[in-house]
């Protein structure tokens, strides 16, 4: 996250924008369902509140609730009810995992990625707070690339895309060195399985 927040920050200086549109407490809040306090300490260079991966998909969960039932105006037995009928569990579990006080089954928290629209799968979850903040830093940065000229546009539809990620994607290769061994093995099998997958499209 460090290396996020330092290109973004270069990102700030170089075009002139307000620090407070890229990192504004509330829009980051509402992107991670982390408390803004929590958001503040990790801006800051703080650590996050100790907490196991039970209680931060709990928190996460209500603050998405929360949140629905805030700006719809429903009431929390609305809301129970929508999940219930969708996701197929009681009405009575669906309001204790809303309110925080249950722990969803792993089928029943892949369903609610679905019912909340939330980027990143069940990581969205369950990540720990540096990486979930990451996460939202990174697809700011995403936003605010520049955009191509147009006679390179022009000539290569895909150049926008491609240059829309390019330094994204350095961000994530300078985080990924700092990775301990463990993780780089998993990433080198990930990496390999997609490459595979798509030799053998390429084949078809």
């Amino acid at each position: 996250m460090p290396e996020t927040l330092e290109y973004l920050e270069a990102l700030i200086e170089e075009r002139r924008l307000k620090r407070s549109d890229l990192l504004d407490l509330k829009g980051l809040a509402a992107r991670t369902a982390l408390p803004e306090q929590t958001i503040r300490n990790l801006l800051e260079g703080g650590n996050p509140p100790a907490d196991t991966v039970n209680e931060r998909v709990r928190a996460r969960i209500k603050a998405l609730s929360d949140a629905h039932l805030e700006r719809t105006g429903r009431r929390m037995s609305d809301l129970a009810g929508s999940i219930s009928r969708q996701l197929g569990v009681s009405a009575f579990w669906a309001r204790q995992v809303c309110a925080g006080d249950k722990m969803p089954s792993v089928e029943l928290l892949h369903g609610l990625v679905d019912y909340f629209h939330v980027d990143g799968g069940e990581a969205f979850f369950t990540a720990p707070a540096p990486e979930a903040l990451n996460r939202a830093l990174l697809s700011i940065a995403a936003a605010y690339q520049p955009l191509p000229e147009k006679t390179a546009a022009a000539s290569d539809p895909l150049a926008a895309v491609q240059d829309q990620f390019d330094d994204v994607r350095g961000i994530a290769l300078r985080q990924a060195r700092a990775l301990p061994p463990e993780r780089w093995n998993v990433l080198n099998a990930t990496l390999e399985a997609l490459l595979e997958l798509d030799e053998s499209e390429g084949d078809q």
